[in-house]
């Protein structure tokens, strides 16, 4: 199986390491790009859709058919944030996306970067776990191929990324104790992409894919 991905949160550092991966990666035979901003790659593999408004994908929505895989990278952080705003941030506007592609493309397999800790009962105290769940539950409603919902924990880059968030900067000395003490809690973002490609060809038992789960599924992708 070859496969034509379409890649969402590119320019961001999670996307982008996904991105890296999928251009090595011999399974992944076209890639497109829907972004706000370029790249700034270019590559055999590479297509880009450059689109500011995600909220209203109309003027695009043709260009999305043909795809069998999306790796939806999009996301913000919570911090400072109330609720109303990061549900639509997170909730509303992956909904509008994946609806799109799910019309266009039933035999898409779906990606979702998530996060640890995700609640899917959409009920505990934290603000951001419960809309996380929500996405994922209401993303497994879609007619898709197949939606897997991806909960890393904390990532490390990928060598040669342009765009890593600061706070990556300050902290990255704590993985290999992080590793060390916690190690299913830390995983690099070339296992969070090799993950993503496995479960497109092969499919996993699991809709959830924790830590460990990346882990194991990367390692038997090699």
């Amino acid at each position: 199986m070859k496969i034509n991905a379409l890649i969402t949160g590119a320019t961001g550092m999670v996307g982008e390491g996904v991105l890296l991966q999928c251009l090595e990666d011999p399974n992944v035979e076209n890639i497109l790009v829907l972004t706000r901003k370029p790249t700034g790659r270019v590559h055999p593999k590479l297509k880009e859709i450059v689109h500011q408004n995600f909220f209203d994908l109309t003027p695009v929505a043709d260009q999305l058919a043909g795809y069998n895989a999306c790796y939806f990278c999009l996301g913000v952080s919570s911090l400072g944030m109330k609720e109303e705003e990061y549900t639509r941030l997170t909730y509303t506007l992956t909904m509008h996306v994946a609806s799109i592609l799910a019309d266009r493309n039933p035999e898409m397999v779906f990606c979702y970067v998530s996060g640890a800790g995700t609640d899917s009962s959409e009920k505990g105290k934290l603000m951001w776990a419960r809309v996380k769940g929500k996405t994922e539950n209401d993303l497994m409603k879609l007619p898709f191929r197949k939606v897997y919902a991806f909960r890393p924990g904390a990532m490390i880059a990928t060598p040669g990324q342009k765009n890593i968030l600061t706070a990556y900067k300050y902290f990255s000395w704590m993985f290999p104790i992080l590793k060390l003490l916690f190690p299913n809690s830390i995983c690099t973002l070339e296992q969070v992409a090799q993950a993503m490609i496995a479960v497109t060809v092969t499919g996993y038992e699991k809709q959830h894919i924790e830590v460990k789960d990346i882990k194991c599924i990367a390692e038997n992708h090699r």
